[in-house]
């Protein structure tokens, strides 16, 4: 009876610790499933303004920008989209409003110099959610590297990167819209 119970006591023994080694194992647990991320779409200055921009000089959209912005509101229209997100600026606000507006919700804004609030945010309060993220050409790097995702670079005048990540394996698309 006392080998029974010491051998039992082995056994159960190993099996915690090879729960523990496959738990310790485990890739870290992402927050979405799915995130799409885009930048602004065209301005109407075209980019003109140089340096730094500022809630006052932060133009709209162009009409090829709009076209852009409804471009993307349709092809994500039926994507189970559930969340976007785009940094202070009227341009990106613009860019992701068609398609909130299509799924009934608002733009959450968020600062766009800081990706890492960002991404937090979307951690605690869209877990397991597919959403949209509308940056800039130097914010979308940023945010794709942060959901494991590799390097990118986007030109100054390139508007039409859609980028789909999935972060629980850091796979990463780039689709031409």
């Amino acid at each position: 009876m006392a080998l029974e119970l010491r051998r039992a006591g082995r056994r159960a023994t190993c099996t915690l610790v090879a729960v523990a080694c496959l738990l310790a194992a485990a890739p870290p647990a992402a927050a979405q499933k799915l995130v799409y991320v885009v930048r602004h779409a065209e301005r109407a200055d075209a980019g003109a303004a140089g340096g730094e921009m500022t809630a006052q000089t932060d133009p709209p959209l162009s009409a090829a920008g709009e076209a852009r912005a409804a471009r993307l509101a349709t092809m994500l229209a039926d994507a189970g989209v559930t969340a976007v997100f785009a940094t202070e600026y009227r341009r990106t606000q613009e860019t992701g409003k068609p398609l909130a507006s299509k799924l009934g919700l608002a733009v959450e804004a968020t600062p766009s110099r800081d990706v890492p609030a960002l991404i937090s945010r979307l951690k605690a309060t869209h877990a397991d959610d597919i959403v949209l993220i509308v940056g800039h050409s130097n914010t979308v790097p940023a945010i794709i590297k942060a959901f494991g995702g590799p390097d990118v670079t986007i030109g100054e005048n390139e508007y039409d990167n859609l980028f789909v990540i999935v972060p629980k394996t850091g796979v990463t698309s780039r689709i031409r819209y």
